[in-house]
């Protein structure tokens, strides 16, 4: 909260006169952040899943959303730093918006693999393994710090994924 403070110009108390603690305060943050953050994940997603391959998307739609992440930083900072060590209500939050992004992915795997359908025990499981492997590399270039850039990070991941894909 003093360093909330000390970045506003403010006192502690005029802090706590908005937000009653941390965890209000990263709620506040989270908001203020969640929109801008989904719409540019959902931006990644292709358009249309039925033209290309799981790859092509995977490439296009990672490289996008990479450098968006790259040009917001502190966006994703905040993220970053509510999966850890936060109160549960601001962990359960940042697990909601996650949930529904995974749900994005899953209904775009439905549309871009052929011969998938509904329903695939499989299609969670890769969503989930998309999404992880899609904040790991977001990780790496705003928390971590990491030599390489969107589009190699994207590259790399697609071809992790278009090898596993072609299998199924």
């Amino acid at each position: 909260m003093q360093s909330v403070a000390d970045a506003a110009g403010v006192t502690k108390p005029v802090v706590y006169d908005s937000f009653a603690n941390r965890d209000e305060l990263l709620l506040a943050l989270l908001a203020r952040e969640e929109q801008h953050l989904v719409l540019s994940i959902m931006a990644a997603l292709p358009a249309d899943p039925t033209v290309g391959t799981p790859q092509e998307h995977v490439l296009e739609g990672l490289t996008a959303f990479l450098e968006t992440a790259a040009k917001s930083p502190h966006s994703w900072r905040i993220v970053f730093g509510a999966q850890y060590g936060a109160a549960p209500v601001v962990a359960n939050r940042v697990r909601a918006a996650r949930a529904f992004l995974v749900e994005g992915l899953r209904l775009t795997l439905v549309q871009s693999l052929p011969g998938v359908t509904e329903p695939d025990a499989n299609l969670p499981v890769l969503a989930e393994m998309l999404a992880s492997m899609t904040e790991s590399c977001a990780r790496m270039l705003v928390v971590d710090g990491t030599d390489r850039t969107p589009a190699q990070l994207a590259k790399v991941v697609s071809q992790v994924v278009g090898g596993g894909f072609s299998a199924i």
